[in-house]
């Protein structure tokens, strides 16, 4: 990564121009407050979890969501929100440094996959909005909720406030309320609907209308992440952005020429100018 380009994605990010979207390998550094280990955030580390610390059979080590329809059909889907809730609820972690770099950029809209709440501990002390993905769930055709953080509380909204950061986290959170797409069964409803225009509220539609993306902590090498991040960044600019991959293999640089967006051979603590502790 030339200084140039760190300077043009810093100001980009910066100006809204450039919008962050965040995968698991954000949360490199975030460690267990009691017993040091590492935040289970990938799929493998999340099926580990998920299973006492133990190896499921290769079919279902192949992704998280094929591990956790698994579950489901075994222990209910109540088995799967458990777990979450206890993983990224329950359970008290460090901070990661690249959410301490981009609180200090303050993004004004933000996409994060992952599943925990320091995106939004990072918005905690200004009004926002939040968007939460949802599946498997009568009574609405959409496939999210939205709230709006008042400063002290998180309250049910029907709209969008374009005039305050936007946080989107399709993959779910447990806080206001735990909702989460984790299973073959949810990424089917919710990338379905997201297929139709049901799982984006319309004020992001317009206001995602020729950006560019910087993809951070993100590997696409499994189908369902590749199409959530196709359909999300639908009508960016040109070229749609970068992604940060230090070692890509041959079928990311082939995804991601297609998907118009440029490889940095580099992490996102290349970016941020932060090491990851060993």
């Amino acid at each position: 990564m030339t200084p140039e380009l760190r300077e043009k994605l810093l100001a980009g990010l910066t100006d809204g121009s450039i919008v962050p979207y965040l995968g698991p390998g954000v949360l490199a550094d975030v460690k267990n407050v009691a017993t040091g280990a590492p935040i289970p955030a990938d799929s493998n580390s999340l099926i580990y979890a998920m299973n006492d610390g133990k190896p499921m059979s290769p079919k279902l080590m192949y992704e998280f969501p094929r591990a956790a329809m698994n579950v489901e059909l075994k222990r209910g889907r109540s088995a799967v929100t458990k777990f979450l809730n206890r993983t990224y609820g329950e359970t008290a972690w460090t901070r990661g440094a690249v959410h301490d770099w981009l609180k200090g950029i303050s993004p004004h809209y933000v996409i994060d996959i992952n599943r925990d709440t320091q995106l939004q501990d990072s918005y905690a002390d200004v009004p926002h909005n939040l968007i939460v993905g949802i599946a498997r769930l009568g009574g609405t055709d959409f496939r999210y909720k939205l709230y709006f953080w008042d400063g002290s509380a998180y309250q049910k909204t029907t709209m969008i406030n374009p005039a305050i950061p936007i946080l989107y986290k399709p993959m779910g959170t447990p806080k206001p309320e735990a909702n989460y797409i984790a299973s073959d069964a949810d990424y089917v409803d919710f990338i379905t609907e997201l297929m139709g225009g049901f799982s984006i509220p319309p004020e992001v539609k317009a206001l995602r209308k020729g950006k560019q993306y910087l993809l951070m902590g993100m590997r696409l090498t499994r189908d369902t992440e590749r199409m959530v991040m196709s359909d999300v960044i639908y009508a960016a600019a040109e070229p749609a952005g970068w992604v940060l991959i230090a070692e890509p293999t041959d079928k990311e640089r082939r995804f991601c020429k297609k998907q118009r967006l440029e490889i940095i051979e580099a992490d996102v603590f290349d970016l941020i100018g932060a090491a990851v502790a060993a």
